[in-house]
C-alpha cells in the first residue's frame, strides 16, 4: 500500500546520482595498500588514514537552507484516514520499546517485553514491536519476555552513551550482549576521535564491533548527531559507518539535548539511499530521542519514502528508537477505529 501520493523529485535525484557517481569515480581510483576488498567495493577509500580523509572530505557539502526546507516541506504532507490507518500500524512494527535507565530491574525490562509483543491487550489485530532495547545486563530478561515472538532484543553497548571507554572494555561489553542472546548491538562512536578528525580510528573500532557481534547480531551505529556540530559532519559519519560494515545507521542515544530531527533524518536517508546506489549495500536508518507523537511518526514515516523510497518501509531497514511513542499511537489507532479517544489508562504507562 503507498503510504502517500506522488513520485518525489525524481529528475533532483538523478542528477544528485549523477554528481555523486562523477566524485567517488575519481576518489575510488586512488591506489591501495588493502588486501582485501569488502563487499561494497570501496576498500580504496579506507586502505589509509588519509585516502579516508579525502574520501570523507571530498563529499558534497550540505546546504543547509535547502536540506531543512525540503525536511519542513515534507512535514506538512497531509495522508488519507485509511492511509493513516496503515501508517500507525507500521510505526507500531518499526519502534524499538526502549528503556535505560539506571532504575532499570528485570521486572520492569519483563513487563516492557510484554507491551513490546502484545502493545493492545484488547486488540489481537496490533502489531508487536520490532524490539525491545536495553542495557547490556538486561538482555536475559528480556530474551525470556519476547521468547517465540519474533520481536527483537537489541542492546545498547560500547560505554553507552558517552562512549569513554578502551576498546577493550566496549568489545567487552558486546561481547557479553551478544552472549546472553541479543539480536541487535546498539553502538555509539568515539565523539571526540570524529571531531579531532582521527577517522581511522573511529572506523576501526566500527569494524572491532562488527566482528564482535559476529553473524548473530544486527550493529546499529549511534552517531550521536546533537554533538557533530554540522550536516556536513552527519553526512562524513553516515558515510563513514556504513563503510565499516554498519547495518543501520542511527541519530542518537537520546540523553543529550538534541536528538533525531526531521533534517537530520533526511540527510541520513539520503546518505544511504545513496551509498545503495553507488555499492549495491542496502543499510538501515534508526532515528532515535524526541519523537513522542504520532504526528511526529508520520512525519518521520513521509520523510522515508519520499527520500529513499519503499524498500525502507519495512523495520528491518527503519526503526523508531523511544519509549513513550507506542502509548500516543495506540491511543490514535483506538481512536481511528472507535471515532473517541480513549481514558488515560487505556496503555501501560512505561
Amino acid at each position: 500500500m503507498t503510504l502517500i501520493g506522488g513520485a518525489g523529485p525524481q529528475n533532483e535525484r538523478t542528477g544528485l546520482y549523477s554528481r555523486y557517481a562523477r566524485r567517488y569515480a575519481r576518489l575510488v581510483t586512488m591506489p591501495t595498500t588493502a588486501s582485501a576488498v569488502p563487499a561494497h567495493g570501496l576498500a580504496d577509500v579506507t586502505a589509509s588514514d588519509s585516502t579516508l580523509r579525502r574520501f570523507l572530505h571530498g563529499l558534497p557539502g550540505v546546504d543547509t537552507v535547502g536540506l531543512e526546507a525540503r525536511a519542513a516541506s515534507l512535514g506538512t504532507r497531509s495522508i488519507k484516514t485509511t492511509a493513516k490507518a496503515y501508517a500507525i500500524d507500521l510505526a507500531i512494527s518499526m519502534v524499538d520499546l526502549t528503556t535505560l535507565e539506571g532504575a532499570d530491574t528485570p521486572g520492569k525490562v519483563r513487563a516492557l517485553g510484554a507491551k513490546a509483543v502484545r502493545p493492545d491487550p484488547t486488540d489481537r489485530a496490533t502489531p508487536a514491536t520490532a524490539a525491545v532495547c536495553v542495557y547490556p545486563d538486561m538482555v536475559p530478561a528480556a530474551k525470556a519476555a519476547v521468547a517465540g515472538s519474533g520481536v527483537k532484543v537489541a542492546s545498547v553497548a560500547t560505554a553507552f552513551p558517552a562512549g569513554r571507554a578502551s576498546l577493550a572494555v566496549k568489545l567487552a561489553d558486546v561481547r557479553e550482549a551478544v552472549t546472553a542472546g541479543a539480536d541487535e548491538v546498539d553502538m555509539v562512536i568515539d565523539r571526540g576521535a570524529f571531531l579531532a578528525g582521527n577517522y581511522m580510528k573511529v572506523y576501526d573500532e566500527i569494524v572491532a564491533v562488527r566482528e564482535a557481534c559476529g553473524t548473530s547480531a544486527r550493529l546499529k551505529v549511534i552517531f550521536e548527531t546533537g554533538e557533530l556540530s554540522t550536516y556536513d559532519n552527519i553526512r562524513r559519519a553516515s558515510w563513514l559507518g556504513m563503510l565499516a560494515g554498519a547495518d543501520f545507521i542511527k541519530t542518537s542515544t537520546g540523553k543529550v539535548a538534541v536528538n533525531a530531527t526531521p533534517a537530520n533524518t533526511l540527510l541520513m536517508l539520503e546518505a544511504v539511499r545513496d551509498f545503495r546506489a553507488q555499492t549495491g549495500v542496502q543499510v538501515g536508518v534508526k532515528p532515535a530521542g524526541g519523537i513522542r507523537t504520532t504526528k511526529d511518526a508520520i512525519k518521520f514515516l513521509v520523510l522515508v519514502n519520499e527520500t529513499a523510497g519503499g524498500d525502507w518501509l519495512d523495520n528491518h531497514w527503519f526503526r523508531f528508537g523511544a519509549s513513550s511513542l507506542l502509548n500516543d499511537l495506540l491511543m490514535q489507532r483506538q481512536k481511528l477505529a472507535t471515532g473517541r479517544y480513549s481514558g488515560p489508562d487505556y496503555v501501560t504507562v512505561d
